[in-house]
């Protein structure tokens, strides 16, 4: 591999930042072993990337990843388009459902669609990126508040206006929260009909690298589109997408953390 490299001082320094990455904090000696790397060279490279911040040592001498690396990454999240990562698998949802899609944020105490795949079947929900949505009525708005901390929760929670605009529309503050427990515990939650009678939804929480809620991606369909029989398939659906697009932030799954 290294041969083959046009530049080898750097494949060199990537090879020891990764490893770093997957073992931990390594000694010199761990490094020019498992690398094979001349040890003149690798107190070069080492001596470099301390200098850049890429590297510090710890008590033990060992060379850990350092802040560097951290800044790079912050810049990077920042600049990623949420919309055109979510895009492709947002399609491919909309393809296997074949159903309308959305993702939305919460800004303060309010949630917004930023990005719709409209579907081509028959029958269809109307909707628009830009749209204000209900945080105690719509799929979405009740996904993007039930990972919301707690403190949060109850500042929205207090300033909610409590509109029946359907029979099945929750309108009191405990049924509220129990609901949002209940999202939180299963994984994504359900608009039956809560903000429009004949409209159903189901939705999925987006995290980031830090495990933060970024987003929450929505099927959306009528109550003939979305019923019981097929409510629980299209929830695994959207979760299934929701994490796709959340290991693209950086996000990983307990799991994952463990393995690594």
């Amino acid at each position: 591999m290294l041969e083959s490299s046009k530049v080898p001082a750097l494949t060199r320094a990537i090879e020891i930042l990764d490893l770093i990455a997957r073992r931990g904090p390594c000694s010199a000696a761990t490094i020019i072993d498992e690398l094979r790397i001349p040890k003149s060279t690798a107190y070069l490279l080492l001596g470099e990337l301390k200098k850049q911040r890429f590297l510090s040592m710890d008590i033990q001498d060992n060379y850990c990843l350092w802040t560097k690396l951290v800044e790079l990454a912050g810049h990077a999240v920042s600049r990623m388009d949420l919309r055109e990562l979510a895009r492709p698998r947002l399609t491919r949802l909309m393809d296997e459902c074949g159903l309308l899609c959305h993702l939305g944020i919460i800004d303060r105490d309010n949630a917004y669609y930023i990005l719709k795949i409209e579907s081509p079947a028959t029958i269809s929900v109307r909707s628009h990126e830009g749209k204000s949505l209900s945080l105690n009525r719509s799929g979405i708005g009740k996904c993007l508040l039930a990972w919301q901390s707690a403190q949060a929760q109850e500042t929205i929670i207090a300033g909610l206006t409590w509109e029946k605009t359907t029979q099945n529309t929750i309108t009191d503050a405990q049924q509220f929260k129990e609901e949002l427990a209940r999202i939180r515990a299963r994984g994504w939650s359900y608009d039956n009909g809560e903000d429009y009678p004949d409209v159903r939804c189901v939705a999925a929480p987006v995290f980031n690298a830090s495990n933060e809620l970024t987003a929450a991606i929505s099927v959306v369909g009528t109550r003939l589109q979305i019923n019981e029989d097929n409510r629980d398939y299209l929830a695994g659906k959207a979760i299934a997408c929701a994490k796709d697009i959340s290991r693209l932030l950086g996000w990983k799954s307990p799991f994952e953390q463990q393995a690594s």
